[in-house]
């Protein structure tokens, strides 16, 4: 089997309701997202998909994505999208560094491996767990009380476990934070995610303010470094987001030790077969995981859902769905929220595709030149 094409189109992704996190200093309404298609020779055709979180999260932009893409996709011609880990050595070698270009056709690679055995691709990654994955919201910075109604919303659909974003002026941290825990239902729970907003100082002097509450806290600072004083100075644990980007991030986190459990985004690691490493280490070291995506559609969220999928859920704190959040729904299929849990699909691969006809024209397409004598 051989990639003959590799197909690139862009649609933007409104947001049902403008998002605001780090305290409320990046704010959104919208997201750019890539999906990728590739064709083989054999008549299978896998989808992937890329969705930074706008371009002021992360060193990752959705132009840049499409970029990157531009530079990879014509040296994967001709190769078999089945051997992943070639897959992802030819990438690193057409384009070193620059993960998040590389997620979406190693997502597409394992839907055409999945579809090629007939299984779904949880199944391929370790092999499905009977406990549901559990979905957590996320609840955008406000007042005490906007963030309390956004969670009255999430409980509607059954979740139980929120991630709140807080990050700005200390006081005001430490007055969401004891407010909504306060307004916790039992066996609810929430994850304060802070998306690098404070300095150390900050950081120690809220949690050390609300040391009653012994729940996580996410990404308390920018720099691995500044996350270590954090959790040498607090007794709370600790959650590492954004500042996990490779296995090196991981385990210079676990040698440390800085945090208790990690957002493992497939995006932001380059795809599902970088993840998995990550997942397994997780796994044998004892450090917990949100397992979701960067952003994006259904798409994006069921490739994270059958990582979950596949992972013990004693080693999973909960997955994020982000299209719970779009006002568009672009695909057919794919994992979806019920009772405030999700479950891979059964069919093979991984059970989802965009509706063409949404998607439209695309932006870039890369053909195999074939030599005929």
């Amino acid at each position: 089997m051989q990639i003959d094409r590799i197909s690139v189109y862009r649609l933007e992704l409104p947001l049902s309701h403008p998002y605001s996190l780090s305290g409320g200093r990046l704010k959104f309404d919208r997201l750019d997202s890539t999906f990728v298609s590739i064709e083989t020779d054999e008549g299978y055709t896998g989808w992937g998909e890329g969705c930074p979180w706008g371009a002021t999260y992360l060193p990752a932009f959705a132009k840049g994505l499409r970029a990157g893409l531009d530079e990879i996709a014509p040296k994967l011609l001709g190769h078999d999208p089945r051997r992943v880990e070639v897959i992802n050595r030819a990438m690193d070698k057409a384009l070193p560094g620059h993960l998040y270009v590389k997620g979406a056709l190693d997502m597409a690679c394992w839907d055409v491996l999945g579809q090629s055995c007939g299984l779904p691709v949880c199944e391929l990654l370790g092999g499905r767990e009977p406990e549901p994955p559990v979905v957590h919201s996320s609840i955008p910075t406000g007042t005490p009380e906007e963030m309390l109604a956004s969670i009255d919303r999430a409980r509607a659909k059954g979740n139980r476990i929120h991630s709140c974003k807080v990050g700005s002026a200390v006081p005001e941290d430490i007055a969401r934070i004891q407010f909504l825990t306060k307004a916790l239902q039992p066996g609810e729970d929430i994850t304060f995610d802070v998306n690098r907003a404070w300095l150390p100082d900050q950081a120690i002097q809220v949690m050390t303010a609300c040391e009653d509450w012994h729940g996580f806290f996410e990404q308390p600072c920018e720099t691995m470094e500044e996350c270590v004083t954090v959790a040498r100075a607090t007794r709370q644990p600790i959650a590492l987001d954004e500042c996990i980007q490779t296995y090196d991030d991981l385990l210079g986190a676990w040698r440390e030790p800085a945090c208790q459990a990690i957002g493992l985004k497939l995006g932001r690691v380059g795809g599902l077969t970088r993840a998995r490493r990550l997942r397994d280490f997780c796994v044998q070291t004892g450090i917990r995981m949100n397992i979701e995506e960067t952003g994006g559609s259904a798409l994006a969220d069921t490739a994270a859902v059958h990582l979950a999928q596949a992972t013990p859920a004693s080693h999973r704190r909960a997955t994020w769905l982000c299209h719970e959040m779009l006002s568009l729904d672009p695909i057919e299929g794919g994992a979806r929220i019920e009772g405030g849990v999700t479950a891979a699909p059964e069919g093979p691969g991984l059970g989802a595709k965009p509706d063409l006809d949404a998607l439209g024209a695309p932006v870039a397409v890369y053909k195999q030149i074939l030599a005929y004598p």
